[in-house]
């Protein structure tokens, strides 16, 4: 075996508590790792950068796009928590994986068979439920690869990388749609490409060496063995979740409120185009938010990345929607989300031993799902019952109270 698979993969197989020796944290398994992420987030990315005008073509805006994003998001936590508790028991939990990456793929191409929205909420949630099977997995192997004082770059890198497939993606749907000339189907079925070179790479380019199983423990009894201070750490996460909306009702947002000067046209391409920026900054930031979690204490760096999403919501809330302030909206979006996607992933791996690392990563992703459901859904529902004013300070409110609250569990106690 390589030096490279050595320093990265076999680390797995030590057992929890024993001195590791120090690994190169950029080894094949994270590079590949992060390879499939920037190819999978490539892939849905450019079916979510179009989703707000396709659903427009048949009628239907914030509220149905609100139901499926949270609908999609509640059930692949729960597959993320089923996924994490079922594969800590498994020697090769790679394979589970690979099968989540494919299932995503072909979920996220049957867009284009869709005729009314409900088969887009079909379609979309099984999608998201493979993708919820995949992703614990993925933090598990992730993590086995590098040593725990690295855990923040090989988190940010992780991150970054799935990002820049964030920022390819909707520059791609934008090109297609031209290509094309609006024709859905063609476009949906591109995306194929993409994530089926993501599974492969999970496949044939990330090494996985044998692990001991851990022994039959019922799902009961193995929440109650996560620490006290990763539970504190969960009530901040989900709080500030409840107020985390899906951004693609950013990009409904600057389509309407742009559309009355610019016109329909105009103002769907330059929403779309924020939202390529949006996805700069989130990949520019994430790697240099990991490098700040492992040198900085990581729940104030988290609480940072909370505060941003606050301010971002106020803005909002009370500033005049011109493109300059929807572009600042926008970057604010992008940067909060890097800072709190991978902090919320360090944090967590260096919270629990490693042989419960798919438990605690799929525990984390369903207090995440529940809150992405929550949130979505609420704040569709509040834009289209009460307007955007009263949905945004609903986040802006729980984001201030997701920020105090995991400052607060940073300064207690780690017993």
């Amino acid at each position: 075996m390589s030096d490279l698979t050595q320093t990265g993969v076999g680390a797995a197989a030590q057992p929890a508590g024993s001195k590791r020796r120090p690994a190169r944290w950029l080894n094949r398994t994270v590079l590949g790792i992060g390879l499939a992420s920037l190819l999978s987030d490539w892939s849905h990315e450019i079916a979510t950068a179009v989703l707000p005008t396709f659903l427009a073509t048949m009628g239907v805006g914030a509220a149905w796009l609100g139901l499926i994003e949270g609908l999609s998001d509640g059930i692949s936590s729960f597959a993320k928590l089923g996924s994490g508790y079922y594969t800590d028991r498994l020697q090769r939990r790679k394979p589970i994986a690979v099968i989540g990456y494919i299932v995503t793929g072909l979920g996220t191409a049957s867009f284009g068979l869709a005729s009314a929205a409900w088969h887009i909420l079909v379609a979309r949630a099984g999608a998201w439920l493979g993708r919820g099977v995949r992703t614990p997995v993925r933090k598990a192997l992730l993590a086995a690869a590098v040593d725990r004082e690295t855990y923040g770059r090989a988190f940010g890198f992780e991150r970054m990388m799935d990002t820049c497939g964030a920022v390819v993606g909707p520059a791609t749907a934008f090109l297609l749609l031209q290509v094309f000339n609006h024709h859905y189907p063609a476009l949906f079925a591109c995306t194929l490409v993409p994530s089926m070179m993501a599974a492969g790479l999970i496949a044939f380019a990330v090494v996985e060496q044998a692990r001991p199983p851990v022994p039959h423990i019922s799902l009961g009894e193995r929440l109650r063995m996560l620490p006290p201070r990763y539970r504190r750490f969960l009530m901040a996460v989900g709080l500030f979740g409840a107020g985390d909306f899906a951004h693609t009702l950013l990009i409904l947002l600057a389509t309407q409120k742009l559309t009355p000067t610019l016109g329909a046209t105009k103002a769907a391409g330059l929403a779309i185009g924020f939202y390529v920026l949006h996805n700069v900054f989130y990949a520019g930031f994430a790697y240099g938010a990991g490098w700040l979690a492992d040198h900085f204490p990581k729940p104030l760096v988290l609480a940072t990345g909370y505060a941003l999403g606050a301010l971002m919501a106020l803005l909002l809330v009370v500033a005049p929607m011109t493109p300059w302030t929807l572009g600042l909206i926008f970057v604010l979006g992008g940067i909060y989300v890097a800072i709190e996607e991978t902090l919320e992933d360090s944090l967590c791996a260096e919270l629990v031993g490693e042989e419960i690392h798919g438990m605690a990563f799929g525990v984390l992703a369903t207090v995440n799902g529940v809150g992405d459901f929550l949130s979505s859904v609420i704040v569709g529902a509040l834009w289209s019952g009460v307007g955007s004013a009263a949905a945004f300070g609903y986040s802006a409110v729980l984001f201030t109270a997701g920020a105090w609250m995991v400052l607060r569990a940073g300064q207690e106690p780690s017993g």
